[in-house]
């Protein structure tokens, strides 16, 4: 313990408290392996003890003391939460309104992802490490956009884009024949549409390949449904909320999503964008059946990959075209390098699209998917516009 004096002459005794520090190191490879990835940050937490005085009456908001970055941070005053949009074991995402964001006076609508208070060091480090991630990916019209983050004050806020139409294989669930959807509902997701939805992931699929960023999970869970038809990539494998359906849980105590995995990487675990690829056509499958599970008969990982070690590959689906099964046939190729890149899915998807009867036109993907509520009151303050929010 320490002593100190304070001001009417008094002595004090000082306590240890510790804090958690988030430790955030640039420019470090992925892994030794994996040299050729976007390199990542290190994020590490530290434990430090510092000294408290007893008539100190300060508190920590939050147990983590994060680094701050001004070129990203959302004062949180200005953030109003409201209901969940989504959780899993450990975090949870809510929509959030936003003052000031976009331009001043203008309320967006967002997605917040937060930790719960089950949270563990380990899950603190891969929500930080999905942050700096999303900052160095930057912006493509079909990958979800970071808009800012709150690191100070309270816990860390992650500040997306708002999806006002949830993931992609819920979306397509509801417009399932199985059910109930009205006929109306179901004649607006024709193969253009379905396939328009796969021409925007593969392109943006291609952006990821382009800066060296494998996805590890891609799949219609982990696709978000905008307005206007405008799907984008979510949940870059680093701290994606886990639903034990869909993951396969070794005896280790990891888990896999082994139905979109390709072989390499089920023996090896090689990720490349190779491995997305096969991920890609299972998607592709996903989206032809409306949201359909894939490999529904099969409950053993090691019998699924050694029946496609086999040979064995999903079979078309009712309503799908042969040039459409015969792209998703390609992604399946057994061996990485003769599998199709992202840029010739590309060409394959707009020739099917080109001989489709097209109804309806490419969506305009813009900056028009955030949802603004614009203000018309001029001398309001950020703290009245906020509790109005409410």
């Amino acid at each position: 313990m320490q002593q100190q004096i304070n001001k009417m002459g008094m002595e004090i005794i000082s306590m240890s408290q510790w804090v958690k520090r988030v430790v955030i190191e640039n420019d470090i490879a992925l892994d030794e392996n994996e040299s050729d990835m976007l390199r990542l940050p290190n994020v590490s937490i530290q434990y430090t003890s510092i000294p408290r005085f007893a008539e100190d009456a300060t508190v920590p908001k939050d147990e983590y003391e994060l680094p701050p970055d001004a070129n990203w941070e959302i004062p949180r005053k200005n953030i109003v939460l409201g209901k969940c949009l989504g959780e899993g074991q450990f975090g949870e995402v809510v929509e959030g309104k936003v003052l000031g964001l976009l331009q001043q006076n203008v309320v967006t609508t967002v997605a917040v992802k937060m930790l719960k208070n089950s949270h563990t060091d380990a899950d603190m480090v891969n929500l930080v490490m999905e942050m700096e991630l999303m900052k160095l990916i930057g912006g493509h019209e079909n990958v979800l956009k970071l808009l800012g983050c709150c690191t100070l004050d309270g816990p860390l806020f992650l500040i997306t884009e708002y999806s006002s139409h949830g993931n992609l294989l819920d979306f397509l669930r509801k417009n399932h024949p199985s059910t109930g959807a009205q006929k109306v509902t179901q004649n607006q997701l024709s193969e253009e549409i379905l396939m328009i939805f796969a021409l925007q992931i593969a392109k943006g699929m291609e952006y990821l390949a382009s800066i060296k960023f494998v996805h590890r999970d891609l799949a219609a869970r982990n696709v978000l449904v905008f307005d206007n038809n405008v799907v984008k990539i979510a949940d870059f494998g680093l701290a994606r909320d886990i639903r034990q359906m869909y993951y396969y849980r070794l005896k280790t105590g990891g888990q896999l999503p082994v139905k979109w995995m390709a072989p390499e990487t089920f023996t090896d675990r090689r990720h490349t964008s190779k491995s997305d690829v096969w991920s890609y056509g299972v998607l592709l499958w996903e989206l032809m059946t409306l949201g359909d599970d894939p490999y529904s008969l099969y409950n053993d990982a090691e019998k699924l990959m050694d029946d496609i070690e086999s040979g064995y590959r999903l079979k078309k689906p009712t309503n799908c075209s042969i040039n459409t099964y015969s792209l998703m046939s390609k992604c399946w190729n057994y061996l990485p390098e003769d599998r199709p890149e992202f840029t010739n899915i590309i060409k394959d998807l707009d020739d099917i699209l080109t001989n489709c009867d097209k109804t309806i036109k490419e969506p305009d993907v813009n900056d028009s998917n955030l949802t603004t509520e614009s203000d018309d009151t001029e001398n309001e303050t950020d703290d009245e516009l906020v509790v109005r929010l409410e």
